[in-house]
């Protein structure tokens, strides 16, 4: 009943929007998803859509192009050492933030220094590993020192998002909830609650690329049936998901375009198995490691593996839209992605063979296998983000499947900021349906499999390898760029033999905008998005 009353009165305030209740009337573009920001401090920020808003709000160093290249942005210029270990950025003059204030070198090196310094950032404090000093000049030049000459700074910055100073440097890192969320970016921060939208005005002073719209609001609706209809009524004029089996319905509707193509960051949709060992429980950092002991052998994650009808999954869930899943680093990266891997094959009968050898038995005869010492049925718990557009199938079917060889699930959604809680460093789960986006470079997805960052909540597996550790190291700072492949891909066959996730699919992105709102939508790059700055500052009203 309180949701029914909500999405009224949320629909109330769009409707009025459009009408002119807001800046520019007409000039207001409303987009749909499913999901919500989990909070808007860019340090301690885990979910996708708070990104999508800090590429609106905020400016980096480097623009990311919907082909894969690096822009300048930030700066006018750069200039290297003949070692490769100090960068020296020339800043554009003029540059305001949102409130008045101008951004200058002083502004950045603050935040370079202000993301290296806190530790418990999940993303930000990784990309400033190899960074020994960062300082900013009179002559609004941001200076970087390196410890070890790297091969991808561009890929380090494009995501350190440039905070104002007089803002943050006396605000709490992890507390701070950033609500006026100051930046100097195209967009504005106007409101945001929670789970329900994000309103954003345009920035008509920004010094790159002002928005030709006036407003941009994104709202959250709480069902994918909800969210589909939106865009056929014309309640939103755009969505940035949706489920495979709307795609058919929508093509054929009146003033509705599907776009579908590769994600401007190549995604994956992982099932995570948790198989942190006893003693790597960061029970210091909240570590409760409640995880199934039987996910810890190598032989059960095998015959999930094994059991796992991917064919299917796409089929059904992704209507063959998807293409099957290796490891963690998706074959939207390109050259970094090992296409020379095996697949588990779907193999029912082998998977429980696998079970036999390894001593799992179905003693008392229901269903369900033990443990060896014959205690500890394989009853797993299986959880995924309420807001997921595709896990609820997805798990109906893992259900079906993985109950041929022995194994049980409960099945439960989450919200997912309680699942970010259960998930990581809690390690409170046993699997879990979720995903990545994965940065334009593979260091960060790797990243999340070593032992350094099964503390830090970056970590969703638990996974440790001495050996995949040492070889994360050594691809950070190989300057060789095939020497650097051959290490990754290296490192991906490792995971894959290990069975540190089951992959079941790369996820297409598919999206829909209505023709009869705005036009301008950028369709024609090699990646798709459109919540991007790409096209949210170039759309415009259809005359």
């Amino acid at each position: 009943m309180k949701q029914k009353l909500l999405y009224v009165l949320i629909v109330a305030a769009f409707v009025l929007a459009a009408c002119g209740g807001g800046s520019g009337g007409g000039a207001t573009a409303r987009v749909g998803w499913a999901g919500s920001p989990d909070t808007l401090n860019p340090g301690t920020a885990v979910l996708s859509e708070a990104y999508i808003i800090f590429e609106l709000v905020y400016d980096s160093m480097y623009e990311l192009n919907l082909d894969g290249t690096f822009t300048l942005s930030l700066a006018d210029s750069v200039s290297v050492s003949d070692d490769n270990l100090t960068y020296t950025y020339k800043i554009k003059d003029g540059i305001k933030f949102h409130d008045g204030q101008p951004l200058t070198a002083e502004d950045i090196a603050f935040t370079y220094n202000f993301y290296r310094d806190n530790v418990d950032f999940p993303y930000m404090n990784g990309y400033t590993i190899y960074f020994d000093t960062i300082e900013a000049t009179p002559d609004n030049e941001v200076v970087i020192t390196l410890t070890e000459a790297i091969p991808n700074i561009d890929a380090q910055l494009v995501f350190l998002y440039v905070l104002p100073k007089h803002i943050w440097e006396s605000a709490d890192p992890i507390e701070f909830e950033n609500v006026e969320m100051i930046g100097s970016g195209p967009f504005k921060m106007v409101e945001y609650k929670q789970n329900e939208f994000v309103h954003l005005t345009a920035n008509k002073d920004h010094f790159r690329t002002p928005p030709k719209i006036s407003e941009v609001i994104f709202q959250t609706f709480a069902s994918n049936d909800a969210l589909v209809q939106a865009i056929k009524t014309g309640q939103v004029d755009m969505i940035t998901e949706m489920p495979a089996t709307a795609v058919e319905s929508l093509r054929g509707e009146s003033n509705v375009e599907v776009v579908v193509g590769a994600p401007f960051a190549p995604t994956v949709t992982d099932i995570i198995l948790n198989q942190v060992d006893p003693e790597n429980c960061p029970t210091a950092d909240g570590g409760i490691c409640s995880g199934h002991p039987a996910l810890r052998d190598r032989n059960v994650r095998l015959a999930m593996a094994h059991a796992t009808d991917k064919k299917k999954i796409i089929d059904v869930v992704q209507l063959g839209l998807a293409s099957p899943g290796m490891t963690l680093i998706p074959d939207g990266l390109g050259v970094w992605f090992n296409d020379g891997l095996a697949d588990y094959e779907y193999d029912v009968a082998k998977a429980n063979q696998i079970l036999d050898d390894a001593g799992y038995k179905d003693s008392d005869g229901d269903g369900v296998r033990e443990m060896p010492d014959g205690t500890n049925p394989l009853n797993f718990r299986l959880n995924w983000p309420s807001d997921s557009i595709d896990a609820p199938r997805t798990a109906e079917l893992l259900s079906e499947m993985w109950g041929e060889i022995g194994i049980e699930l409960q099945l439960q959604a989450v919200d997912p900021d309680a699942l970010t809680a259960q998930c990581c460093p809690a390690f409170d789960f046993d699997v879990m349906i979720w995903g990545w986006g994965s940065d334009p470079d593979p260091n960060l997805l790797l990243g999340v499999m070593t032992t350094d960052q099964i503390p830090t909540g970056s970590s969703e597996t638990g996974y440790s390898n001495p050996e995949f550790d040492d070889l994360f190291a050594q691809q950070a700072t190989e300057l060789d760029k095939d020497k650097r492949i051959a290490l990754v891909r290296q490192m991906q066959e490792i995971v894959h033999n290990d069975v540190v996730y089951i992959i079941p699919y790369y996820d297409p992105n598919i999206q829909a905008f209505r023709t009869d709102r705005f036009t301008g939508w950028i369709t024609d790059q090699p990646k798709v998005e459109l919540a991007d700055t790409t096209s949210l500052v170039v759309i415009e009203p259809v005359k």
